[in-house]
């Protein structure tokens, strides 16, 4: 998804005087952050917790007729592709957690209802939803041995193959109506599920197809720091869209340590520290060490996004170990501020803003983001990285 989102204003910083900021972070960032760590009052059972964000999410928002989960918590019934393939990764990482087979239930309803609602196809006509789709099928697939995911993600990544062309020098265009408009979101997950399927099949044209789009994707959206850019060609001028969104890293870094894994090439594993040691210092993505609020709608989904490809980055024991203690650090500093201050209770909505509570309309973007984060919290805490 490509959308315009307002800039928030940077709240106020732990250092009072710049150069002692540039020092904090330069030396001992994450550290620094999990001082302002919520009240100690909290028991942070992540897993529990989990248990009911999953049950809340599937009795608040799964639509009447059963078959996909409607947009909020207010009455809202659309239907909306994207945020399904959200909540099917959900599905998948509380199976994985749990064992239950209601999950996997879930998992299967939502991939067969999905195609119901999508007019009995698994195609639309953004390259970057159906990536996100292919992505959740094709884990859902490795988790249960269902072919029908692996269907499901092979019919899709046919069509998202059609997407490439050279305009702008190569990449996949964000819209079938728009080729000559590329963006991180129609590449990154694009490398991510190819790189995966290759690890799966061998077929060496997915790998080929993978290390092209990076090196397309890096060269052309990179910025010297080691962000990621949000597109280019937007307006149809050549430019580059300067936006730094949250779940562009995490798909980027995602996108490097799946080459790494498919290739064992090193400076891919470069890549994504690098990637990620930028985002969690960024004062634009993560002010003060908080992930920023990105609104709901759309943005709404984007913070999950980013933590669930930095949780995969934590676990990595191929990364140094200062490094990863770095990065769960900062994970438990968001995931302690979302389960503190930014879940509503009884109802457990989710706030866009993890440092507030919620009020009014909950978006089924907005709730998505906020259980993949308990739910990689579980998992971090389950490691030991807690």
């Amino acid at each position: 998804m490509t959308i315009n989102i307002k800039n928030i204003k940077r709240f106020a910083l732990l250092c009072t005087a710049t150069l002692a900021l540039t020092s904090c972070l330069k030396d001992k960032p994450f550290p620094l952050y999990g001082k302002q760590a919520t009240s100690p009052k909290f028991d942070y059972t992540y897993d529990k917790t989990a248990d009911t964000l999953q049950e809340k999410t599937y009795t608040t928002f799964l639509s009447s007729n059963g078959n996909y989960f409607i947009q909020n918590n207010q009455g809202n019934t659309q239907y909306n592709y994207w945020p399904q393939a959200h909540t099917l990764d959900a599905f998948t990482d509380a199976y994985l957690r749990t064992k239950n087979d209601v999950y996997k239930q879930r998992m299967k309803s939502l991939l067969t209802g999905t195609y119901k609602a999508n007019g009995n196809r698994y195609e639309n006509d953004f390259y970057d939803d159906m990536e996100w789709l292919a992505l959740a099928s094709l884990r859902a697939y490795e988790v249960t041995k269902d072919a029908d995911y692996l269907t499901a993600a092979k019919t899709l990544w046919t069509d998202i193959k059609k997407g490439k062309n050279d305009q702008q020098g190569g990449g996949i265009a964000w819209n079938k109506s728009k080729p000559g408009y590329k963006n991180t979101p129609a590449n990154a997950p694009a490398i991510i599920f190819a790189a995966r399927l290759y690890q799966l099949e061998k077929n060496q044209a997915d790998l080929d197809l993978a290390k092209e789009l990076y090196t397309w994707l890096k060269k052309t959206l990179l910025d010297g720091s080691g962000i990621i850019f949000d597109g280019i060609n937007s307006n149809g001028d050549g430019t580059i869209d300067k936006n730094k969104f949250t779940y562009n890293q995490g798909v980027y870094m995602g996108a490097a340590l799946e080459l790494y894994n498919a290739t064992g090439d090193a400076a891919y594993l470069t890549d994504a520290t690098n990637n990620a040691t930028a985002t969690i210092k960024d004062l634009d993505i993560s002010p003060g060490g908080l992930l920023k609020n990105e609104g709901q709608g759309d943005g709404g989904l984007f913070k999950g996004i980013l933590v669930r490809y930095l949780t995969l980055l934590t676990l990595k024991e191929d990364v140094p170990s200062a490094t990863r203690d770095n990065y769960a650090a900062f994970l438990k500093y968001n995931a302690e501020t979302l389960f503190a201050k930014g879940i509503g209770r009884p109802d457990f909505m989710v706030s866009p803003d993890w440092k507030t509570k919620p009020s009014g309309t909950t978006d089924l973007t907005t709730q998505i983001s906020g259980l993949t984060t308990i739910e990689a919290a579980a998992t971090l805490k389950a490691a030991g990285k807690f």
